[in-house]
């Protein structure tokens, strides 16, 4: 198995953080995410990554910094959990979800959560997966996001989402709704400007609202922070690709009857 590294505020302006490595158009973006990461380094964030130019990775930290509407007292929320192309089936997942185990443990954290799609989400970790690593749901919610939950103490108290995503709505309800935050390197470009030629050709009304802090974040309508999309009111997809004009009439066909 090759080296696992490290990010943190010393090499993050060296390293590459996967995502977008080679995105010339997301550049801005991609330092975005970098400057957040910098920051959320001092709250106990964890970036941990494959030695080499590939999207092999996992970052988690305190469930009470994270940028997801959840309530977790003493856990660790993992939040991107990738392992790609000719790396998958090599055992990557496993160690770097051990490390993070293990990370938990000695902090003397109740356990490890994360949250999913019911069914496979775009920038979520795979449920099934999870579930044969030890993961439990815990709880669901009608726009089709699962919290899940490794415990490590037994008699922990069980995480929940907050209130403010129960609904599967945002109190937006004309036209398309964008929230976002810099946690990926893909999404404000999207939506700034991939989005906003599309919602323009098809002469739809727009709003984006960028998630700029943890508190922000934490009473979002949706547990996707990196990206979620909603059309009159109501969540559709987590897939940053509905922004593209050739991508949108398709995705927004198959949700929207």
């Amino acid at each position: 198995m090759e080296q696992l590294i490290d990010l943190n505020t010393k090499n993050i302006s060296e390293e590459h953080i996967c995502c977008a490595i080679s995105d010339k158009k997301c550049s801005d973006s991609y330092q975005a995410k970098k400057d957040w990461l910098a920051e959320e380094f001092n709250n106990g964030y964890v970036f941990k990554r494959l030695n080499e130019r590939a999207k092999v990775f996992i970052e988690y930290g305190p469930a009470e910094n994270a940028w997801i509407p959840i309530t977790a007292p003493n856990y660790l929320n993992i939040n991107c959990f990738w392992v790609s192309g000719k790396y998958k089936k090599n055992g990557y997942g496993k160690e770097l979800l051990r490390i993070a185990t293990e990370d938990a443990r000695s902090q003397g954290k109740e356990g490890l959560i994360t949250v999913v799609g019911t069914k496979k989400f775009h920038f979520m970790s795979d449920t099934k997966w999870l579930v044969k690593q030890g993961f439990e749901e815990v709880e669901r919610i009608s726009s089709g996001f699962s919290l899940l939950v490794k415990k490590i103490k037994p008699k922990a108290e069980l995480p929940k989402f907050n209130e403010s995503v129960k609904s599967g709505e945002c109190s937006e309800k004309n036209g398309i709704v964008v929230y976002y935050s810099n946690r990926c390197p893909f999404a404000e470009f999207h939506a700034k400007n991939s989005l906003v030629e599309t919602a323009k050709n098809r002469k739809l009304p727009l709003k984006i609202i960028k998630l700029e802090t943890m508190e922000k974040a934490q009473s979002a309508p949706s547990p996707a922070t990196i990206f979620s999309l909603f059309y009159n009111g109501r969540f559709i997809t987590t897939d940053i690709s509905v922004c593209m004009d050739t991508r949108y009439d398709k995705i927004m066909s198959k949700i929207i009857k």
